[in-house]
């Protein structure tokens, strides 16, 4: 593999944990997260709200958070 297709380097550090992702809820509904294919946000279904994932740490703000256009929302589903 070339240098220029190697995937950058993730800081472990910057990776949330799985069981942490199991107990987050979102705070708008209070309903389970789900994370996204690239693993940069957790999407709240229920609210239609995407919060980033920042360095490792769900910004799980409503002033944070993203609104996602619900005709884009099957692909979130579980």
């Amino acid at each position: 593999m070339t240098e220029a297709a190697r995937p950058p380097a993730v800081n472990p550090r910057h990776v949330v944990d799985v069981k942490v992702l199991e107990m987050l809820v979102c705070p708008l509904t209070k309903t389970r997260l789900t994370l996204s294919a690239d693993r940069t946000e957790l999407i709240s279904v229920a609210a239609h709200l995407a919060f980033p994932i920042r360095d490792g740490v769900p910004m799980l703000s409503l002033d944070e958070a993203r609104e996602i256009d619900p005709e884009d929302m099957g692909q979130h589903r579980e």
